[in-house]
């Protein structure tokens, strides 16, 4: 695919999903980077904020099938990936599919469910396929987890082990909306019923899994020179030795901050990254991948503070 068609592509994306929900130019942007990644992304904020709005408009307009799962506190890792059952007319056990075997799954509250449920996603995210009684079995090569989470200090809330959330490319967290796009979204939405109907609101698909796949291939070309690879390497070193994070970040985290900016680099329209792609990633790509010391903490620093004042003092190549 020509980088001035992914460009474009990019554009018709922001465009419809943009129709329906207002204010959320960015995440829209770093949905697409995701997808294009290969990742997943967590979206964090309070209820009746438009995190399931945002998730499901995005695979329509992406054409990608769509499944949701409301993670609740009785949900079992069955629910979700799936279980053998005997069928007695072949006298021999099938696999009945769990809602995981989709290409963009919504894990609704994902923090409203105990751990061991949480897990069940673990192999899927991963790996991008399940394991059941010791047989495995592909997902489709467009599978996105888009998760939506509660603050954690909501009640009936889990907090993600880490190892759950370094398997999110992103984190993203959403907040209010501004005083005018909260009075657009009223006049836009504010007539209609609650239920979504796309096909109502002219919101279709524009692209496939082919396309997608094709996007991808050109993103893998885009080139990571050197010097910007050991800016990546820079910053997520020194989040390992700041003193006011507790828990820096893997070198997965700079592993996949490569692969986004490679993303965010041709949805721009060029074929290398420069430092500003890098920049512009460390918060989502860091924010939940790394732990705030106790003494910082009460003292009101955030991880996006520690990132940003670690992006100030470290070097970007020229």
């Amino acid at each position: 695919m020509e980088l001035d068609r992914l460009r474009e592509l990019h554009r018709e994306v922001l465009a419809r999903v943009g129709s329906v929900v207002v204010g959320q130019e960015e995440n829209i942007h770093l949905l697409m980077v995701c997808l294009l990644a290969r990742g997943h992304v967590l979206l964090e904020g309070v209820p009746g904020i438009g995190k399931t709005l945002l998730a499901r408009t995005f695979a329509a307009c992406t054409g990608l099938e769509f499944k949701r799962i409301q993670f609740t506190p009785d949900l079992m890792p069955g629910d979700v990936v799936g279980t053998n059952v005997f069928d007695f007319q072949r006298n021999a056990f099938t696999l009945s599919r769990g809602p995981i075997f989709t290409e963009v799954l919504l894990a609704d509250e994902i923090n409203r469910t105990p751990p061991k449920t949480q897990a069940a996603l673990l192999e899927a995210m991963q790996e991008r396929q399940v394991t059941l009684d010791g047989r495995t079995h592909p997902l489709s090569d467009g599978f996105l987890v888009v998760a939506t989470q509660n603050p954690i200090e909501h009640e009936g809330t889990y907090p993600l082990p880490e190892a759950q959330l370094d398997r999110f490319l992103l984190k993203l967290v959403i907040r209010h909306p501004e005083r005018a796009d909260e009075v657009e979204l009223v006049l836009r939405h504010g007539a209609r019923d609650a239920s979504l109907r796309f096909d109502e609101r002219g919101v279709g698909a524009v692209c496939d899994l082919e396309t997608l796949s094709d996007a991808r291939r050109t993103v893998a070309a885009v080139t990571l020179a050197e010097p910007i690879a050991g800016y990546v390497v820079d910053v997520v070193r020194a989040t390992r030795t700041h003193a006011d994070l507790q828990v820096g970040a893997s070198p997965r985290a700079a592993v996949v901050l490569t692969a986004a900016a490679r993303a965010s680099a041709a949805l721009d329209g060029r074929d290398y990254v420069i430092p500003d792609d890098v920049k512009a990633l460390l918060a989502p790509v860091l924010r939940h991948r790394v732990v705030v010391a106790p003494g910082a903490e009460i003292e009101g620093r955030t991880a996006e503070q520690v990132v940003a004042s670690i992006i100030a003092r470290t070097e970007a190549p020229r």
